[in-house]
């Protein structure tokens, strides 16, 4: 038999309304933005960290490349949403073709992926502030 573990707020979601499923693509944009903040401050402190002291190791520069993957992410993320916005808006205007059930499966997928990528990138902080904290 196989079974699969669902985020119980997803599935409370998933019933509700447009309007609040619109109100969770909007704050997981609003999420990738900071995280994006985010991931250039850690930028920002590893090359200062490494500078001040005159150390540049491979895993360093790992976490750096690390970071950039991270930002496209975030933008592949980000115009996943916004698309499902726009999904979203041709639905509201009943354009032929476009079924609720639709979306709703397409938010489904979306959240699964946000929280995924929230799982890892907060793994991600964990290996930056102990890299940032050993220099």
């Amino acid at each position: 038999m196989k079974t699969t573990s669902s985020n119980p707020k997803t599935e409370f979601l998933l019933g509700a309304g447009l309007d609040v499923l619109h109100r969770e693509s909007s704050e997981w944009l609003e999420n990738i933005a900071f995280w994006k903040d985010e991931t250039r401050f850690f930028l920002d402190l590893l090359r200062k960290k490494e500078t001040e002291e005159g150390v540049k190791s491979e895993y360093g520069e790992m976490l750096g490349n690390l970071d950039t993957i991270h930002a496209l992410l975030f933008d592949y993320l980000s115009n996943d949403i916004a698309d499902h916005e726009k999904f979203l808006s041709r639905l509201q205007k009943g354009e032929k073709g476009l079924s609720d059930g639709d979306y709703r499966d397409q938010h489904r997928k979306l959240s699964e992926r946000m929280d995924v990528f929230t799982k890892d990138f907060r793994a991600f902080k964990k290996m930056v502030f102990g890299y940032a904290m050993k220099l």
